[in-house]
């Protein structure tokens, strides 16, 4: 765990500037992620809800030792599972995806559908925010930079922050050869010149911390990035820098299995195959959707 503390910039036109303008390019949704994001959690939503339960260790912690009485914010909240963790808290999830909302709806969660580019909380209204797995699906460095901004935004002055991402350094080196990697013309076509590599003025300091205990199903295994960053608001949080990165391959598609007595019953599924959104798998007896990820480099949050 990386814990980074952050002060107000003397820069005016800072990107968390509550009174800056997010460009068009920001705000707009990338086709990649409309294509192999949304419409694949649309898709696979009861069958990723029913793989989501266990907790992790270094979340749950966070959570718990928020002051009772605080509001906390889950941004791309999926299935809710971290919503009401600590029963002394309120909670709020949005998630860019209908049918997860409509999964911790049915479960009694506060929650709404929202992007996490454009949170729709006022400034300052939560204590604590968090965002679990999320911020390696957008695209863009500028919309990953966005939504950590807006993360800092919601959360009042000495609020604090959790963010988690999936990681290029995985202890099983074995897990990132069953990702498929975008090659270079791919990446250039969806994620394009809305991606440029460029230095910006580093505003944070960060201490690490180890990541340890984490106890997941086995799921849950498949899927875990362990980047996990906890910002505290002392003031006004003004973003990270992201440096130049080329040497190091970071956006992949990632497997889903969707076995084929889940796909039956979920309409969003019905004609996957004949619209290119997901395959076939025979010898595994699944729909297989493939999920966009940008996974993070050593230090590129703190950059």
């Amino acid at each position: 765990m990386k814990e980074i503390k952050t002060k107000r910039s003397s820069n005016p036109s800072s990107p968390l500037n509550p009174d800056a303008k997010c460009s068009s390019s920001v705000q707009s949704t990338p086709e990649i992620e409309k294509k192999y994001v949304h419409r694949v959690y649309d898709a696979i939503a009861p069958h990723f809800s029913a793989t989501r339960f266990a907790k992790w260790p270094k979340v749950s912690a966070f959570l718990n030792t928020l002051p009772s009485g605080s509001v906390i914010l889950d941004a791309g909240c999926g299935n809710g599972k971290y919503l009401g963790l600590n029963p002394n808290c309120f909670f709020i999830g949005c998630d860019i995806s209908a049918p997860l909302i409509q999964i911790c709806s049915d479960r009694g969660h506060e929650v709404l559908v929202a992007d996490a580019v454009n949170l729709p909380y006022r400034s300052g209204y939560g204590d604590a925010a968090i965002s679990i797995a999320v911020l390696h699906h957008l695209s863009t460095e500028h919309r990953r930079k966005k939504a950590i901004d807006e993360l800092v935004r919601v959360v009042k002055k000495g609020g604090h922050v959790l963010i988690t991402v999936w990681a290029v350094e995985q202890e099983d080196g074995s897990l990132v050869n069953k990702w498929t990697p975008l090659t270079r013309k791919y990446v250039e076509e969806w994620v394009g010149p809305g991606s440029p590599r460029v230095h910006s003025s580093s505003y944070v300091t960060l201490e690490s911390i180890p990541e340890t205990e984490v106890s997941v199903s086995s799921e849950e295994v498949k899927d875990f990035g362990n980047a996990i960053e906890h910002k505290e608001v002392e003031d006004c949080v003004v973003g990270t820098e992201i440096g130049d990165r080329n040497d190091k391959q970071q956006e992949y598609f990632v497997p889903w299995h969707l076995p084929y007595h889940r796909a039956e019953v979920s309409g969003a599924s019905v004609g996957a195959v004949e619209n290119g959104l997901a395959r076939k798998d025979d010898q595994k007896g699944a729909i297989v959707y493939d999920r966009y990820y940008h996974v993070f480099g050593e230090g590129e949050l703190e950059r």
